[in-house]
């Protein structure tokens, strides 16, 4: 999966159209809701700051990116 930080504007509850495969911005909203469920805080406090870092338009830290993309591996 690779990783295209400028997908994270968007949640994809509010994408008009079909979702993008393999989005970091839909992995993140997936892994947030995963990790709030099963009380990992760890993870939600790495996918708030994913996706606050697309929605200011900088980049993530890859260590967060790298969580996101590994968390149900």
């Amino acid at each position: 999966m690779s990783i295209d930080v400028s997908e994270l504007r968007i949640r994809p509850a509010d994408r008009n159209g079909p979702k993008g495969e393999g989005s970091v911005a839909d992995a993140a909203w997936l892994v947030l809701d995963a990790a709030s469920d099963l009380g990992d805080e760890v993870a939600v406090a790495a996918c708030r700051r994913v996706i606050d870092a697309g929605l200011t338009g900088r980049p993530a830290a890859s260590c967060d990116l790298q969580l996101v993309q590994d968390y149900f591996r």
